[in-house]
């Protein structure tokens, strides 16, 4: 192959890269301008509110990822089949997605609803706030079934190259809930614009408001990428029964499991180190809050990158072609440590102005500021992690990101940061040290894993290793 012909190549593959990833990137940006006018909107309601609204947050975060997880599984069986050209798989792969949302959807609906006025307690709410936490928990996961056909039906448009039309779905579910919001949680209002008086109707129901706003958003986004995937072209499961199916479920679940353990791990690590910082005071825990809100933003353009990662190489390893999943490894990391590198440099420059926004102290915009710098500069080596971990997961490899990621996490942040903190008496800037620590240490491992091939199940020093991890 002459120059001309290999630039022209690595030209369409980084096209295509970037016709996957940016969909999935403008749609995670929307997220959060979202959840930081949400915030804004319950947080002018008062303390109480935001308390309410945020005591029952990390349970939702085990939710979600326990629903991701299944994605996961899913994403890995229907790209392999889309790249087979195997449409039956495919299609009977999505039938058996739809039977799991069902199942999956009525039991977290179940369990969420149930539990609600346990959960405060449990998380430890203060009792005069626990009443409107609890109510908040029952409408926000009473429509479980819907968002759970989001989560699982989205992530299969995505294995089949539909970045688009989950991120239409999301920007109108975005637009929904706003909207509801300004309707539900506030009172009917006077509202002066350019010297006139403008009168806005609302129902002045609070956090309640703001709980049927989201609910309402998720449901309407559940029906509507349902609707979406039955007239899709590919993979629609039209047709097909309903009765579980081994063949499929079984892969689904060896893959999905591990990553459903290592998402409930980081999870629930993430829940210790924000214990452990919220032991340091006030100024330590809000310069955390705060960089932390500023620091997800600047992750999307890597998690848009991964999604892109799982779909195309899943699709190689579909039609094993091993040279494809060789030129599109040696794209990705250019392009995700670039866009890294671009991402890091604006958050280490901005870091001041970002953190002026949230807060009026100097001493919290100053310590949150040290901490974002810090973070930035770690941010291409995080990338790198990213995107092989994308690439794993799109070949079903969840075992290996597993170990890396409970590892790294319980081993490295939570351990270094009780040394740190309530051992050495160090601050916030000493944990972030070791979040960073973290970052590196997945940096090497995924590294060695890519370098040596054992992360691709189409080069011949994988297969073996391949072929014991799918009889395990």
């Amino acid at each position: 192959m002459n120059l001309s012909s290999k630039h022209g190549e690595s030209r369409a593959i980084v096209s295509v890269i970037l016709a996957l990833a940016w969909p999935t990137m403008l749609e995670q940006m929307m997220q959060s301008a979202v959840q930081y006018i949400d915030t804004a909107m319950v947080g002018s309601l008062g303390t109480q509110a935001t308390a309410a609204v945020g005591a029952t947050t990390t349970v939702g975060w085990l939710v979600g990822s326990s629903i991701s997880a299944f994605g996961v599984g899913f994403l890995a069986i229907i790209s392999k089949a889309c790249g087979a050209g195997d449409r039956e798989t495919a299609q009977q792969a999505v039938a058996q997605a739809v039977l799991s949302v069902l199942v999956i959807g009525s039991v977290c609906t179940i369990l969420t609803t149930s539990l609600s006025g346990a959960v405060p307690m449990w998380m430890q709410v203060e009792e005069h706030i626990r009443p409107t936490a609890s109510r908040y928990f029952f409408i926000l996961y009473l429509p479980m079934l819907p968002r759970t056909a989001s989560v699982i039906f989205g992530t299969a448009l995505r294995a089949a190259g539909d970045t688009k039309t989950p991120m239409k779905v999301g920007f109108v579910v975005n637009g929904i809930n706003i909207a509801l919001n300004f309707l539900l949680i506030y009172p009917t209002r006077t509202v002066s614009f350019w010297g006139s008086s403008v009168t806005i109707p609302g129902m002045g129901f609070g956090v309640v408001g703001a709980a049927v706003a989201s609910a309402a958003a998720y449901t309407w986004g559940g029906l509507h990428i349902t609707y979406a995937l039955w007239r899709h072209p590919m993979i629609s499961p039209k047709g097909r029964g309903l009765r579980p199916d081994r063949a499929i479920l079984f892969p689904c679940l060896r893959i999905a499991f591990p990553n459903m353990l290592q998402r409930f791990g980081t999870s629930l690590g993430f829940v210790m180190f924000a214990a452990m910082i919220n032991s340091l005071g006030e100024v330590s825990t809000a310069a955390h809050t705060i960089a932390n809100t500023v620091e997800s933003a600047f992750y999307i353009p890597g998690y848009g990158m991964q999604t892109a990662a799982a779909t195309l190489t899943g699709n190689a390893y579909g039609a094993g072609d091993s040279r494809r999943m060789k030129s599109l490894t040696a794209m990705f990391l250019p392009v995700e440590i670039g866009l890294m590198c671009l991402s890091g440099g604006l958050l280490f420059v901005g870091a001041p102005l970002l953190m002026g926004i949230f807060t009026s102290s100097e001493a919290v915009r100053e310590l949150g500021t040290v901490v974002l710098r810090m973070v930035a500069v770690s941010e291409p080596l995080y990338g790198v992690s990213i995107i092989v971990e994308g690439m794993m997961m799109g070949v079903g490899r969840t075992k290996i990101p597993f170990l890396y990621n409970i590892i790294g996490m319980w081993c490295v942040r939570i351990v270094g940061t009780f040394i740190c903190t309530q051992i050495l008496g160090l601050g916030l800037i000493s944990a972030w040290g070791c979040m960073i620590a973290h970052n590196v240490l997945l940096f090497v491992l995924y590294l060695v894993s890519y370098i040596s091939g054992s992360w691709n199940p189409l080069q011949s020093g994988a297969k073996k290793l391949g072929a014991a991890e799918q009889n395990v």
